[in-house]
């Protein structure tokens, strides 16, 4: 079996997806979304900008129609010629590797016999030292697109300094990684090589046992994985603990210890065991959240502040708000509102849309133009993010604080509102999981927000007006969302005495 750096990758982050990868049917894979390979793009933007920045005088190796093993020796080549700065090099390590006696018990060590280890670090650097080269050796430098140090990077990191020890018979110095913007941090392999061992061996382990591993459904972490449809499913119909909110793995092994493991199972067991395990504020949500699932029932809490809900009483005009931003241009470019008249029984539908990042100051007045003209209504939006842009584009554009401050007084978010004020039965607190529970219909159905970042892009390259449609189309439905949202909510605490 090839150990890689991708598959210990997957493995760091989600053991079932690396044994998928391996064993699973690629028949059942979700198609590629068109936000990795902005990711991809973004990536390789990132990784050009460190070679000018740091490292221009690079060497690449000269042959691209090779194999695996042939890329690995021409990435020894090199460091035996004493290259600065290799680039894309391939480090390869199997019980075939020429080295010394001592490096390989090392590296026995901490690879299991018998398994052949891969790793593609971004950078190898040439410096003095003593190696079976020679008077230099070298230190790999990996390239990611995070703007934080994570865990996975440096345990790639002590992946690639534990293979380079290998073939070039010495510890490399510290190994780095470069994140954005330009950051360079040192990996202490010392106290990463523990881990590293314990990681190979479980990954070693866990793709030669024919089990699946258990599952757990994470929004944030699997919501771009190739394996999610098909976890989903299998979760949804086990009723696995991982789709009620609030229950994270930590939580689900202390459920699971005491014959906790479905949604059902915790909506049915004992309160007092429950509420002595995770704490009583806790376990009685957790609970009642399971109990919403089951029953399909919204549960009001049992204290609402009053203060929110009479802020949704009727108006005679109300302004539903929400965005579309483009995160690595730091850019806000439509804001969109539609303006419900009460009294007219209408609803109208206002984008202040740059056509290009250059106008993003320009949309901001006439935003700022169109919600100042409706002074006395309330502004209903979605998240913390319509805050903090509002902050944000007044600070960068000059708008008085008074004036900005106004504008932050009127908004209200219903988000806030609904995970302090009722229990839904639904497997997240997104604007779209409420809306598909409530019965709201997006007229492009499985559309997400990340969708509308690359459209974004798209748009931007080609001018192909039809994109542009399709973001119009996709933002006036997530404030008719919050429309809808704010309707439900209004009615449902009018039949609720307190």
């Amino acid at each position: 079996m090839l150990i890689t750096d991708s598959l210990l990758l997957d493995y760091k982050r989600c053991p079932r997806r690396a044994f998928l990868n391996i064993h699973g049917d690629p028949k059942q894979k979700d198609p590629e979304r068109d936000f990795l390979d902005k990711l991809r793009q973004e990536n390789k933007r990132h990784i050009a900008l460190v070679l000018d920045n740091y490292y221009p005088h690079y060497e690449k190796l000269p042959f691209s129609q090779i194999s695996l093993k042939e890329k690995a020796q021409a990435t020894i080549a090199l460091m035996e010629q004493g290259v600065d700065c290799i680039y894309q090099g391939l480090l390869w390590v199997d019980d075939n590797t020429s080295t010394s006696l001592e490096w390989q018990e090392n590296f026995l060590r901490i690879m299991p016999f018998g398994y052949d280890y891969l790793g593609k670090p971004h950078l190898l650097i040439k410096q003095p030292g003593q190696s079976k080269f020679g008077n230099w050796l070298y230190y790999p430098v990996s390239i990611h697109l995070g703007r934080k140090a994570k865990p996975e990077y440096k345990l790639l990191a002590t992946f690639y300094a534990q293979l380079l020890a290998i073939i070039q018979e010495t510890s490399p110095p510290t190994p780095e990684l470069i994140i954005r913007p330009l950051k360079q941090f040192s990996v202490d392999t010392v106290q990463w090589l523990p881990k590293l061992e314990l990681i190979i061996n479980e990954c070693v382990t866990t793709l030669t046992t024919p089990q699946e591993p258990e599952l757990f459904i994470s929004r944030q972490r699997c919501s771009l994985c190739h394996w999610h449809s098909h976890c989903y499913a299998i979760a949804k119909y086990q009723g696995h603990l991982s789709l009620v909110p609030g229950v994270t793995p930590s939580r689900y092994g202390s459920l699971q210890d005491i014959g906790i493991i479905t949604t059902e199972s915790l909506a049915q067991a004992n309160s007092d065991t429950i509420q002595e395990m995770l704490g009583r504020e806790l376990g009685e949500k957790l609970q009642q959240q399971a109990y919403s699932i089951v029953n399909n029932n919204p549960i009001p809490r049992p204290q609402p502040q009053y203060q929110l809900l009479e802020s949704l009483a009727e108006k005679t005009v109300e302004l539903y708000f929400d965005i579309e931003a483009e995160p690595e241009r730091n850019l806000d470019y439509l804001l969109g509102v539609v303006m419900v008249d009460r009294l007219s029984q209408t609803q109208t539908f206002y984008p202040f849309l740059a056509e290009t990042p250059e106008e993003e100051g320009i949309i901001w007045q006439q935003f700022l133009e169109f919600v100042n003209s409706y002074d006395q209504a309330p502004i209903f939006h979605f998240s913390d993010y319509e805050k903090d842009t509002i902050k944000r584009l007044g600070n960068l554009y000059g708008t008085p604080y008074p004036q900005v401050e106004d504008l932050v007084n009127r908004l209200i978010d219903l988000h806030h509102f609904v995970i302090t004020s009722v229990i839904f039965p639904v497997e997240n607190y997104s604007l779209k999981s409420l809306g598909n529970w409530l019965g709201f219909n997006w007229r492009d159905a499985g559309v997400s927000g990340d969708q509308c970042v690359c459209w974004y892009d798209q748009w931007l390259t080609t001018g192909d007006r039809s994109i542009i449609e399709s973001i119009l189309r996709y933002n006036e439905d997530d404030c008719l969302a919050t429309l809808h949202l704010k309707n439900w909510l209004q009615e449902f605490f009018s039949k609720i005495e307190f």
